[in-house]
């Protein structure tokens, strides 16, 4: 059964106010590649960084839980795929049908135990399922579907998410806290030997190894991580204020000195202030 007919989608574009919208979007979309000069000019390649950037100002929406940001930046994303999929047509490499259709095929594939005679009860299952079919499909490893350009942090994640999906996992999370206070000791050892290559490969494995920690009390590092900025960021710049209402120059300070500040800010910020 083809789900994702167009046939299905021509049946209820009247009925459906969700595939108007689409519709009006592809037609806007033809009107701006054929008149716009600016619209004209784009290719794959220019439009990618400012994908990156709209994929990060919804992220920045969604960090600050901004739902009328969020509906405005996910239109945004809309339209860049919309936009991939008419260049795409022009050269005749594909277009928005073929990438519809192509998704819609890969989710029921991948879903066999909605669409098919599979049982998976759990998350877990769903996950290990998804890897297993990835790899029938001909993928040589499980790891290929992690990109290359993904910010460290967030693809630490994703490789051990990917790894546990095939049962590459502690079991416990007391031999995974024991992994990180032994990555711990390795690096102090790397800095008796003074060598800058070996220290910076053994922070590394500090680094991932409290990035699986996280995994294991259900923690994104990426948000821990993004959250302690704003707070650090938030209580020093009150601690400036702090310190100019006492017409005091920061760069003449102690640590010590600023230190006294730092926690009037800390205690400010907490009322509210």
């Amino acid at each position: 059964m083809y789900i994702c007919s167009m046939e299905l989608a021509n049946d209820n574009l009247n009925q459906d106010p969700r595939l108007e919208a689409f519709a009006r979007l592809l037609t806007i979309m033809d009107d701006l590649r054929e008149k716009c000069p600016w619209d004209k000019k784009q290719t794959i390649q220019s439009l990618r960084h400012l994908t990156i950037e709209e994929t990060y100002e919804l992220a920045d929406a969604i960090q600050a839980n901004d739902l009328n940001g969020i509906k405005g930046e996910l239109g945004d994303l809309f339209l860049h795929l919309v936009f991939y999929s008419k260049i795409g047509s022009e050269s005749g490499a594909f277009d928005v049908t073929e990438v519809l259709n192509g998704i819609c095929d890969k989710l029921i594939h991948r879903h066999p135990h909605i669409y098919g005679d599979v049982k998976a009860d759990s998350e877990e299952e769903v996950k290990a399922n998804w890897e297993k079919i990835k790899l029938q499909e001909g993928k040589k490893s499980v790891l290929e579907g992690v990109p290359n350009t993904l910010p460290a942090l967030i693809k630490a994640m994703r490789i051990q998410e990917k790894v546990k999906g095939i049962g590459f996992e502690w079991s416990e999370i007391e031999d995974v806290k024991n992994k990180v206070i032994e990555e711990f000791s390795e690096l102090h050892e790397a800095q008796q030997t003074m060598d800058p290559e070996k220290i910076e490969d053994e922070f590394g494995d500090v680094l991932f190894s409290l990035v699986n920690y996280a995994r294991f009390i259900d923690v994104n590092p990426e948000d821990a991580l993004e959250s302690t900025n704003r707070k650090f960021k938030s209580r020093f710049q009150k601690m400036e204020e702090l310190i100019a209402e006492d017409a005091q120059n920061m760069t003449e300070m102690s640590l010590e000195e600023m230190d006294v500040y730092w926690e009037k800010a800390k205690v400010l910020l907490r009322n509210g202030k």
